[in-house]
């Protein structure tokens, strides 16, 4: 029997064992599609085979640019089929960083979701002299566009059908080639600081934190779970690629990134994984939909919350709840914390994860208390994903879980995490300086400062590098107090800035939405965004949200003084990272006057 030892082997494996059964959806024009196990290894041989008529070699290097949708997938574990290595590239990236994917990974494809995307390569195919085709997923608008370098994904699936049909054999000779040390996929890590690397992954890490995970987890064949967040992002392939080759659960694909909600009542996942960003916009809609409701339904929500808090106390504190309790969290569930989740369509969510940046114990503690477990999780895209997680039954509050099993952790001396497990990556992709900076006797050093409690559980203090030291000499982790303003419906985003100042302050950007009816109830005047944040009543508003995060807090870590951004922050702009995570640096510098103003007196 074939070891299971590459991508492709793991695929083949899975469709030999459950051919008919559905591995994907994908929704269009607001219609749910299957597609099944048998039909996907189908794509992905012809994408191989169609490849390798081209001329993909062993090592080759293939960029991935375009929205989820089983076409990336195809791409992906097609390129690796065909001996080669995928990048993905952002879909929000300007054609300048584009090209930068392109030209450092050498790659010689270029596949791409649609003319908008397929622009971006022809703006730079110049200055890539490697790059041989531009295969494009959709050729609305190119139906009369004639380039030598540009073929349509049919086109492709065709020729890969011809080499099929005049050499049957040659795609069980192409994947039995493959070896677990192979690098199967290059990741272009953020660049919160300086151009991205590329974090070069293999099909036997890809695989180990497949198994690892499961195994945690408990995931089975009829879970479902939804792809929105981008699929270049290790975050998200630990969903619709390890854990999903692995157990073969169903990949629902939403049809846009403005219908995540609305699909997720279509599909009613068992498992949801998401950014704190998303958490975050259910939890303030939830909080101001009930600001909205009729008396009794507040007093119904106030109650169920209240006993839902103080179950989840006792839970939390390892505890076995009173019966009074125990039966009063019943109730609540069935009267309004069930018809709740139905609306969200979290009613069959059995776990939900956070992962990729960190959250804030309140919204934890929030859902949890109204009966949707959310686990948060610890990795980076150097450890395929994962190092540490919690199941839905052994976890602790404020921490990011335990080890996987078979991970080794050890605290450095200035509190640097330091992390080995058989998934860490090789390297980073043309950039040996780096790699031995990250790379220390085969130990990861994540830059990330922690601690690691008697019962094993993690504790992220925050980035190493994001450490506030006053001019006092006080050492304070911004994160924490980011993450606290952040629970503000409020608020959408926070940084903190004090290194070597007297005093803290910080930058506040509004959540749109939520300052509008607030605004619009107070029948505030203004006209634009921008005017909005300068309006007396909507200062006073942030003041009195940030006031509330003071009082729970030591003075030193108070904040004196704040400005709110008169815009939002977006990734065109080099302000935050594709997953939301603010880029700190970036932020200094672009609003270097703003700053200064606040310590000016």
């Amino acid at each position: 029997m074939t070891a299971i030892d590459t991508l492709p082997k793991a695929l083949i494996d899975i469709a030999a064992r459950q051919p008919g059964r559905v591995a994907m959806r994908r929704k269009e024009y607001g219609i749910w599609h299957d597609i099944f196990w048998s039909e996907y290894l189908e794509q992905v041989k012809y994408v191989a085979l169609g490849l390798h008529a081209l001329g993909l070699k062993r090592g080759d290097k293939a960029a991935v640019i375009g929205e989820n949708r089983p076409e990336w997938l195809y791409c992906a574990l097609g390129i690796v089929s065909a001996g080669g290595v995928f990048a993905g590239v952002y879909t929000t990236n300007p054609a300048a960083e584009c090209e930068y994917v392109v030209e450092h990974s050498e790659a010689v494809f270029y596949f791409c979701e649609d003319e908008e995307q397929l622009d971006k390569a022809l703006a730079f195919r110049d200055n890539t002299p490697l790059l041989k085709k531009m295969i494009a997923w959709e050729m609305k608008g190119l139906k009369n566009f004639h380039d030598p370098m540009v073929m349509s994904f049919d086109e492709l699936l065709a020729l890969g059908r011809k080499t099929a049909a005049e050499q049957p054999a040659l795609f069980g000779e192409l994947t039995a080639q493959g070896r677990p040390e192979d690098i199967a996929g290059i990741i272009y890590t953020s660049g919160t600081t300086g151009p991205p690397k590329g974090a070069m992954l293999t099909h036997e890490g890809y695989l180990w934190v497949g198994r690892a995970a499961t195994s945690l987890i408990a995931s089975r064949p009829d879970d479902e779970s939804i792809s929105f967040l981008p699929l270049n992002h290790v975050y998200e392939q630990i969903f619709d690629m390890m854990i999903h080759l692995n157990v073969g659960h169903i990949v629902n694909f939403t049809e846009n990134t403005d219908t995540v909600m609305a699909d997720m009542r279509d599909v009613s996942p068992t498992m949801f994984h998401a950014v704190p960003r998303i958490w975050e916009k259910y939890y303030s809609g939830i909080v101001l939909k009930m600001n909205d409701a009729t008396a009794l339904k507040k007093l119904a929500f106030k109650l169920s919350l209240d006993i839902g808090r103080k179950y989840n106390d006792f839970r939390l504190a390892g505890r076995k709840p009173p019966a009074w309790i125990a039966l009063g969290y019943k109730l609540a569930y069935f009267a309004v914390f069930r018809k709740l989740k139905k609306r969200l369509g979290f009613d069959r969510v059995r776990i939900g994860f956070s992962g990729a940046a960190p959250i804030s114990h309140n919204i934890l503690k929030f859902f949890q208390s109204i009966g949707i477990p959310i686990r948060e999780g610890y990795g980076m895209t150097e450890t395929t994903g994962i190092t540490h997680m919690s199941d839905e039954y052994n976890f602790k509050l404020g921490t990011v879980g335990k080890a996987l099993p078979g991970t080794q952790v050890r605290i450095a001396a200035d509190g640097e995490i330091l992390v080995k497990h058989p998934g860490l990556f090789k390297g980073y992709y043309r950039d040996e300086e780096s790699t031995r900076a990250a790379l220390v006797d085969g130990w990861m050093h994540t830059g990330d400062v922690g601690i690691v409690d008697a019962d094993g559980y993690l504790k992220i203090t925050d980035r190493k590098k994001d450490l506030i030291i006053t001019a006092g000499g006080k050492n304070i982790a911004p994160q924490y107090i980011e993450n606290l303003l952040k629970f503000s419906p409020y608020i959408n985003d926070a940084v903190v800035i004090g290194d070597g100042r007297k005093y803290l302050t910080a930058i506040i950007v509004i959540d749109e939405e939520n300052v509008v009816n607030y605004a619009q109830q107070l029948k505030v005047q203004y006209t634009t965004f921008a005017s909005l944040t300068k309006t007396e009543e909507v200062v006073k508003l942030i003041q009195d949200e940030i006031d509330k995060i003071n009082s729970q807090m030591a003075r030193v870590e108070n904040i004196r003084k704040f400005r709110i951004l008169d815009k939002k922050l977006y990734t065109e702009d080099g302000a935050v990272t594709p997953t939301m995570k603010v880029k700190r640096n970036a932020i200094n510098a672009q609003y270097k006057d703003l700053i200064e103003s606040m310590y000016r007196d």
